[in-house]
């Protein structure tokens, strides 16, 4: 089953910490969101394996807007 990590706060994409194919631990940092002018790390609840980023650096997030799917 997928899961879709979302933004939790509004705000721009400061960095994306993975690449499509990477596998990541429940708890890694797959990204982090500036918002006003500080930076929030953005961290996985499950392990899986990176299907597919739906963002770049400084594209715009609202809170619940999707960022990055994982396979189990």
């Amino acid at each position: 089953m997928a899961y879709t990590l979302k933004a939790h706060i509004p705000g721009l994409v400061a960095r994306v910490m993975v690449q499509v194919g990477d596998q990541v631990e429940a708890g890694q940092e797959l990204a982090v969101i500036n918002c006003m002018k500080t930076e929030m790390s953005c961290q996985t609840e499950k392990a899986g394996t990176v299907r597919g980023i739906l963002v770049a650096e400084w594209d715009e997030m609202e809170e619940g807007s999707p960022m990055i799917i994982l396979d189990d």
